[in-house]
């Protein structure tokens, strides 16, 4: 790729991120170009090492989130740590934090400390429920907003709530965040000011679940968990076939159409029960039982292609091994295979979900290991071999 085409080239970001809502942020400008610093303790910081895939205790989702970063070691707490960090803030055009607020602002990195240094400086934060309310100082993950927005009462069954496994909270903070960090780049070249985007885990997963929310509190239906199937429109739900389970869904009155007349039910289309997508969730265990004997007479694959003649939305229910080499996802490239240090196969790392024709995004290098360019950036900012060798001897990089 051109290094004309990469729209971030020349910015200079900071993430001092941690798992996925700050790190994650930090990889999609990183994919388009900016040059983005990834700043861990010491020691290396907790996500590095969370859910290890090789001899060194990397983790899996650290290779992921931190793809095109440099490393770089430093404890923020210590004077000379505090000082490198303003070094640093004078040359960044963007900082993300998803940290505390009081964490923020004991490592100086609060936005009225930053503005001081560098007026031009934007701050990406993200919380667990933002910086002001009762909750404001507490910590939270990913599940506790899915728990706290309603997701996980409607997900499972009314007995057990059930969280969804990807974390997906997090991953949409942080895509939010990236967008929000872009517009106040926008604004940054209008006003030469810089100012704070900020995300919370509780707001993006309210989002979520406001169409919910909304029915809720305007008609008081009172909806409970019902696993997989929909409630508001049907057939919309797993089914077991031969050999596997696939999910079909389908909403509006012209799918329900090419759907009945695939399994040869075309009388429902007279049928009150089945009048409108409403009346369709409320008998939605009726129509799945149909669709699961349709199902159970077939294979995966016989029962998709019909499904897919019909142009009816369905998808096989993948295991893990299985999809790195689904064909579709083969052909379209969608994982790129990256070598990385300490583990002999390459790593599938999914390319930037973001596609723009003239400026594609591009995973370029690894996640950087621990440290791998902390002299690097030290000496760009002004250290001699001297000063590098006595800040390592007294652990602040």
């Amino acid at each position: 790729m051109s290094k004309q085409k990469e729209i971030l080239k020349g910015y200079r970001v900071l993430d001092f991120g941690r798992y996925i809502a700050g790190p994650f942020c930090g990889a999609l400008l990183s994919d388009f170009g900016a040059e983005v610093i990834r700043v861990e303790r010491v020691k290396g910081s907790e996500d590095r090492f969370t859910t290890p895939v090789s001899d060194e205790e990397d983790g899996s989702m650290f290779l992921q989130m931190n793809r095109n970063k440099l490393g770089f070691t430093l404890n923020p707490m210590k004077p000379e740590g505090k000082e490198i960090i303003a070094k640093l803030t004078k040359t960044a055009d963007v900082i993300i934090a998803n940290l505390p607020e009081k964490t923020l602002e004991a490592m100086g990195l609060d936005f009225e400390s930053l503005s001081k240094v560098n007026p031009k400086i934007i701050l990406t934060s993200n919380t667990a429920f933002g910086t002001s309310g009762p909750y404001a100082d507490r910590v939270g993950f990913d599940g506790v907003a899915q728990a706290m927005s309603g997701s996980m009462d409607m997900t499972g069954s009314p007995d057990l709530p059930t969280k969804n496994y990807a974390p997906y909270v997090d991953f949409c903070s942080a895509s939010l965040a990236a967008f929000g960090t872009c517009m106040a780049l926008m604004e940054r070249e209008k006003t030469g000011k810089g100012q704070r985007v900020q995300t919370s885990l509780l707001a993006t997963a309210l989002t979520m679940t406001n169409g919910l929310i909304i029915e809720q509190e305007l008609l008081n239906v009172n909806r409970e968990a019902t696993f997989n199937r929909g409630q508001t429109a049907a057939p919309s739900d797993t089914f077991r076939t031969k050999d596997g389970w696939i999910l079909i869904a389908t909403v509006g009155q012209p799918l329900f159409e090419r759907w009945v007349n695939l399994i040869g039910e075309s009388q429902w289309l007279v049928d009150e029960r089945f009048k409108d997508d409403l009346s369709r969730g409320n008998n939605s265990e009726l129509i799945s039982q149909r669709m699961s004997e349709w199902c159970a007479e077939r294979t995966t694959k016989e029962a998709i292609e019909e499904l897919d003649k019909a142009r009816i939305p369905v998808g096989e229910v993948l295991k893990a091994n299985e999809v790195v080499n689904e064909p579709h996802i083969e052909a379209r490239n969608l994982f790129q295979k990256i070598p990385y240090p300490n583990i002999k196969d390459s790593v599938p790392i999914v390319a930037s979900p973001l596609e723009l024709s003239e400026n594609p995004g591009e995973i370029k290098t690894r996640a950087p290991l621990l440290g791998e360019h902390t002299n690097q950036i030290l000496e760009e900012l002004g250290y001699s071999d001297e000063e590098i060798t006595n800040l390592r001897d007294k652990r602040i990089v």
